[in-house]
């Protein structure tokens, strides 16, 4: 199990660097995610390169649930291009080696990745090595519906059978936030693995509550537990 004190170190540096964003604080017009959805706070985990202690400490960390929780696992990839500083500080971490995926511009969906791939031409989807018998761990920053995530999987099982290895499994997905958004859900009826290191709702949110204003705090819980009741303003 990974300590209850490093999640909260990362979970406030997480804040007190601004990777987490909320309309009180930052932007009153609030986000439009990936998803579609819109929210009063936004994760730009983006930038974790930037602050080298904290990436370390979540390579650390997040390293430890992989091994522990998918000992398995032989190999990370990072997904572009939150994901590869990510993946490689955990790949420091554990000794597990790690590749990461080539950003496809303007690719949303599965469909969208297909027909994206048939344009694509002769350049990897997969950047680094991979071989037959690989259990493969996808990494990414945060996750809220899984969407991206399954592009992602799909990317890297096209590479892997272009490259013509057909012993392989890509059913594990590690994030370091996940914002409680049905991605568990989904994965579970997939029949993905999805390691989280901070469960943003019922772990991250108490974590950094001292840290935030009170209407901020609010604004955010209230909007994790009824998505649906907020509109942009």
């Amino acid at each position: 199990m990974v300590d209850a004190d490093l999640k909260k170190i990362i979970m406030q540096d997480i804040y007190e660097n601004r990777m987490i964003l909320t309309s009180v604080r930052d932007k009153p017009e609030g986000w439009t995610l990936h998803s579609g959805l819109w929210s009063p706070f936004y994760i730009q985990l983006r930038i974790l390169s930037s602050f080298p202690e904290t990436l370390e400490k979540v390579g650390e960390a997040l390293g430890a649930l992989v091994k522990e929780e998918a000992p398995h696992i032989n190999r990370l990839v990072g997904i572009a291009f939150a994901g590869i500083p990510i993946a490689t500080a955990m790949s420091l971490s554990t000794g597990i080696p790690a590749c990461h995926t080539r950003k496809i511009i303007g690719v949303r969906t599965e469909q969208e990745l297909q027909e994206a791939i048939s344009k694509y031409g002769q350049h990897a989807l997969l950047e680094g090595e991979v071989k037959d018998g690989d259990a493969i761990c996808l990494v990414d920053d945060l996750v809220t519906g899984m969407e991206s995530k399954l592009v992602a999987r799909g990317q890297v099982i096209t590479e892997l059978e272009k490259r013509g290895i057909s012993e392989f499994t890509v059913d594990d997905i590690a994030v370091v936030v996940d914002r409680q958004q049905g991605a568990r859900q989904r994965a579970s009826e997939l029949k993905i693995n999805l390691h989280s290191l901070i469960d943003l709702v019922d772990e991250g949110l108490p974590l950094i509550r001292d840290k935030m204003t009170e209407e901020e705090y609010a604004k955010v819980s209230n909007y994790l537990a009824d998505p649906t009741g907020f509109k942009k303003p």
